[in-house]
């Protein structure tokens, strides 16, 4: 399975259910939005200006390269079980096509080296 680093780094922002979506994030290459009745997360690139929320910086994502149909079974268990035996934590994201993990970007290079040891092939 081939994965790919994305070049930017990420945050991941909390903002209050009852907020909008700051007009910034709709311009960006990469962007998350996930609301709930009880949360509402925004993963965006870390020059992005929101100003109001909790933020956690410093996040890298991985992406699964190529278009994952809905019968394939436990590929992000996979990699998330090849991480967590390295101790590294993972923030998953799924869309339709594919899956993102991101970690923190103090783990990528120990993220990369556990998965290229359990064969997966990994570019920039």
């Amino acid at each position: 399975m081939k994965l790919k680093i994305l070049d930017n780094k990420l945050k991941v922002v909390k903002l209050k259910v009852s907020e909008n979506v700051p007009e910034i994030v709709f311009r960006q290459e990469f962007y998350s939005i996930t609301k709930t009745d009880e949360e509402f997360s925004i993963v965006v690139d870390e020059n992005v200006d929101i100003v109001n929320g909790i933020v956690e910086y410093d996040w890298r994502a991985i992406k699964i390269v190529g278009t994952l149909d809905f019968s394939l079974i436990g590929i992000l268990s996979e990699i998330s079980a090849i991480l967590a035996k390295a101790r590294i934590s993972i923030f998953a994201i799924s869309t339709y096509n594919t899956d993102y993990i991101l970690l923190k970007a103090d783990n990528l290079d120990k993220a990369i080296q556990a998965l290229k040891q359990s064969n997966y092939e990994i570019s920039n």
